[in-house]
């Protein structure tokens, strides 16, 4: 185990990333149950007030995000360094993340429905964290052979491609495809392939006079939001807490 870890994070530099994406997860785990039990009233902990001010965590969040950018930046992949301001920029992007919702919204929708788009980025996120340390590689560049590699122009067709897919993913809706598909090819050229979601830019501009394809889309969007939301929202709500009784008090967002 240790060879391996040595062999595959390690030496390739992939440690502080595992950093940053630990501290991350952890971060947001653990502001999420301070914020669930300040709403409970249960606990030692507290809002954070200076002056009648509420100050949200996205605040730190945003400093440490930054400090340790910045850090890694001037640090590179390796040393005591780039681990230790790997785990800032882990804690501040967790804090940030997790608040993600009132940045979008400019609006203290923690525990509202839109809220639920914290912790929908936070798992996105993640699950793309993931696959740089899997060995996945952005724009299918993995994939790439090293005869490949020594054609200049295949190398940059095969680039010029993915990068296709994953902008025709986008505008037809696919924002999950889309950005799995900057590591996965496939799945953006799934996601290509497939109708475009009403109200995405594909449909408006090229689905006007196409009723029967926009009728399909109609549809299938129907069918897969039907078939996907319940679970979605079950899962936001087992680690976001947006269903859980807190009577007689508000929203505590730390």
């Amino acid at each position: 185990m240790g060879h391996w870890f040595s062999r595959n994070i390690v030496e390739p530099g992939k440690l502080p990333m595992l950093l940053a994406l630990t501290s991350f997860v952890v971060t947001f785990l653990v502001t999420r149950t301070v914020t669930r039990l300040i709403r409970a009233g249960k606990g030692p902990f507290k809002n954070v007030s200076s002056g009648g001010l509420h100050i949200h965590h996205v605040v730190p969040g945003v400093v440490l995000t930054v400090l340790g950018g910045f850090g890694a930046v001037a640090s590179g992949r390796h040393g005591f360094g780039a681990a230790a301001f790997a785990v800032v920029f882990g804690i501040g992007a967790g804090l940030v993340l997790d608040e993600f919702a009132l940045i979008l919204h400019l609006d203290d929708v923690y525990w509202s429905e839109e809220g639920r788009q914290s912790v929908e980025v936070v798992v996105l996120t993640a699950a793309l964290m993931l696959l740089p340390l899997s060995g996945f590689s952005p724009l299918g560049v993995d994939d790439v052979t090293a005869e490949e590699r020594q054609d200049r122009v295949g190398f940059i067709l095969t680039l010029v491609l993915n990068f296709a897919l994953i902008l025709v993913a986008l505008v037809k809706g696919k924002l999950r495809m889309a950005l799995i598909g900057v590591f996965v090819p496939f799945v953006a050229l799934f996601g290509a392939v497939r109708l475009a979601r009403p109200g995405s830019w594909w449909w408006r501009h090229l689905y006007g006079r196409r009723h029967r394809a926009r009728a399909r889309g109609t549809v299938r969007a129907y069918r897969h939001d039907k078939r996907w939301t319940r679970v979605r929202r079950r899962v936001q709500d087992l680690i976001g807490g947006f269903q859980e009784r807190v009577p007689g008090r508000g929203s505590g967002t730390s």
